[in-house]
């Protein structure tokens, strides 16, 4: 279980969380939208530990312990992953080669798993040795979060827009792995403001957040 807990946080002095409730199971869909600003990506952003984000109040759980004292780097561990909604670059660090060491995973194996995920999502063949996110459009970054989340199998899956900037038939693509995801027993909190995203999802819980505060 990943819970947050009336939490709230301000980025650069700004109240911007007022009072956030949210639980997450692992295996579960949750849909969460809202209007631009009303604090989606800072919530994100907080459950994920970054440290532009000052927690004021409140708490975030796993399994009933708080990982507010925890690293990004500490709670990816634990397996909480986050998507960007503008993944930066980095230079110097092939796909293959990051993916490959923070998996721990046998390196053939991993190898021919990552090629299937590769063709799965139509990135181009080269990407695994193509430096992270560098000389890829902005919907090719966001099929290469999905890659990363689908080889890495994170607990809990946060995904901040990640329908954001891409055609109807990418949509449809990754809603479809995103349920793929949770069948294989990620959480999954779905950051959105897309209707076809939405109507592809369907039967999973729906929230709304508006100026810092989920309203149901």
């Amino acid at each position: 279980m990943l819970e947050v807990v009336d939490l709230h946080a301000r980025v650069e002095g700004k109240e911007v969380l007022k009072g956030v409730n949210l639980s997450l199971r692992e295996g579960d869909i949750v849909v969460l939208t809202g209007p631009n600003g009303s604090g989606k990506s800072t919530l994100a952003r907080a459950i994920a530990g970054d440290e532009r984000v000052e927690i004021t109040k409140g708490d975030v759980l796993l399994d009933g312990e708080s990982i507010l004292g925890l690293t990004p780097e500490e709670r990816f561990k634990k397996g909480v992953f986050l998507t960007f909604q503008a993944p930066p670059e980095f230079e110097g660090i092939p796909v293959g080669s990051f993916l490959l060491r923070i998996s721990g995973k046998g390196e053939r194996e991993a190898l021919e798993e990552l090629k299937e995920l590769v063709e799965k999502l139509g990135l181009p063949k080269n990407v695994l040795f193509r430096e992270l996110h560098r000389g890829l459009s902005g919907g090719e970054k966001k099929r290469l979060e999905l890659l990363q989340a689908l080889f890495l199998k994170p607990r809990f899956v946060i995904l901040d827009e990640i329908d954001s900037g891409v055609d109807i038939e990418s949509i449809e693509k990754i809603v479809e792995l995103v349920k793929e995801l949770a069948r294989d027993g990620s959480g999954i909190l779905y950051i959105t403001h897309n209707p076809r995203s939405l109507e592809l999802l369907g039967r999973y819980r729906v929230l709304r957040m508006e100026e810092g505060r989920i309203i149901g």
